[in-house]
């Protein structure tokens, strides 16, 4: 007879149909091979009796009650659809739970992840974590979870939107540059066969050319030296802005600057490959200037591992923005100055009026210089003249803050 609701309801572990008591699974039967296993525990389980290839089968349908009398019958009847197609719907269950496990190994996050921790070490510490955290808020919360040989332009593409909505065009810009890299990488390792990002090319308006604010008029450079020596902030703070203009490395390099790495008796500071955003270990000569500030905040941080320890704790390096923010509580507006703004402050100084060769200043400012054969130059390259230009450099700047003449940029008013 065919099973009802009220005889599986009232079905007991330990007790069969007929009365008798058992310690073993027993069988309720129902139509056309399916029926009810009730388990010693009390379990109820929904099994499908077939036949295939001339091999008994069974396959699990489910738990009662989770799964009704209806739901089970219903099951069982496409499961015999597919025996009668010729498909064993046993082994079909399988390679669609196979397919699922493989696209969940294959969706855009697991694929973004895993080229993020390949391509990780070859980064800065900074620039990877701008990547992954624009990627955690902006690309995986939408299409994270979709396989990524599945997803389509138009997906990627409103993500881009929402970043481009709130007003983040450059944003969206690197977004899309992340999201082509790891589809790339998911083609060549054979997990996506279309670059969609590549479709996207001109689909999100261009972005307005910007440059880091820099004060290049030496009358102005020489009002922001002498702001800086009033600055009454922190000691930590201060020394950090006094070194930028000579030194004039990326922010992010002079406030992960570590004692490790300073020689004040040679006169030299190396900053590790690892931390440079070229990724190549970079040698900055040091003015006596230069080493005058260090030997006198070495007495104040010099027992810990960063030159410019942060204000909370000394196991992190100084907040990114304090040196920002000190411009501002002098007065410098964000239009005017930035951190950077040291760097592009030298690089016009000693180009246009002290008339340093080009390829010193720009090995100086760790940008990719060739030598005639095309090969990079090494990091002493240069050393002796670089030390001669940062020591006028550093020369240069004093003269100024203290009042001398100054010669005038080409185009400006004496």
């Amino acid at each position: 007879m065919p099973l009802t609701d009220t005889a599986i309801r009232n079905a007991k572990a330990g007790i069969a149909p007929d009365g008798r008591l058992t310690t073993k699974p027993y069988k309720m039967g129902d139509m056309a091979g399916l029926y009810l296993e009730v388990a010693p525990a009390g379990g109820k389980w929904w099994r499908f009796k077939y036949r295939f290839d001339g091999k008994e089968k069974r396959m699990s349908l489910g738990v009662y009650p989770e799964v009704s009398l209806k739901d089970a019958r219903q099951r069982r009847d496409e499961a015999r659809k597919l025996v009668a197609a010729g498909v064993d719907p046993g082994e079909n269950r399988k390679a669609q739970k196979l397919s699922r496990s493989v696209q969940g190994a294959n969706s855009f996050e697991v694929v973004a992840r895993e080229w993020f921790a390949k391509y990780k070490p070859g980064w800065t510490d900074g620039h990877s974590s701008k990547i992954i955290a624009r990627l955690e808020r902006d690309i995986f919360p939408w299409i994270g979870y979709r396989p990524i040989a599945e997803l389509k332009a138009p997906d990627l593409l409103a993500c881009l939107r929402r970043v481009e909505d709130r007003g983040a065009l450059e944003t969206a810009h690197r977004a899309l540059q992340n999201c082509g890299q790891v589809i790339r990488y998911a083609l060549a390792t054979g997990r996506a066969d279309q670059d969609i990002a590549a479709h996207l090319r001109g689909a999100l308006p261009p972005v307005k050319p910007s440059h880091h604010a820099a004060i290049t008029d030496p009358k102005k450079i020489a009002e922001l030296l002498r702001a800086i020596d009033g600055y009454e902030g922190s000691f930590v703070t201060k020394s950090a802005l006094r070194l930028a203009p000579l030194l004039f490395v990326r922010p992010g390099e002079l406030r992960r600057a570590e004692w490790t790495e300073i020689d004040l008796e040679r006169a030299e500071w190396n900053i590790p490959a690892a931390r440079m955003k070229m990724r190549e270990a970079h040698l900055v000569p040091l003015s006596a200037q230069a080493v005058r500030i260090l030997t006198e905040l070495h007495g104040l941080t010099g027992s810990r591992k960063y030159v410019f320890p942060g204000a909370r704790t000394n196991g992190r390096p100084m907040s990114d923005n304090a040196v920002l923010a000190a411009l501002r509580r002098m007065g410098f507006a964000k239009d005017e100055m930035s951190g950077h703004g040291f760097r592009a402050m030298a690089r016009t100084i000693l180009d246009e009026i002290l008339g340093v060769r080009p390829d010193y200043i720009e090995h100086q400012l760790a940008h990719a210089v060739r030598d005639p054969n095309g090969r990079a130059y090494n990091r002493t390259a240069h050393l002796e003249a670089r030390r001669n230009m940062m020591q006028q450099w550093a020369d240069y700047l004093d003269k100024i803050k203290a009042g001398a003449e100054v010669t005038p940029l080409l185009g400006q008013a004496a």
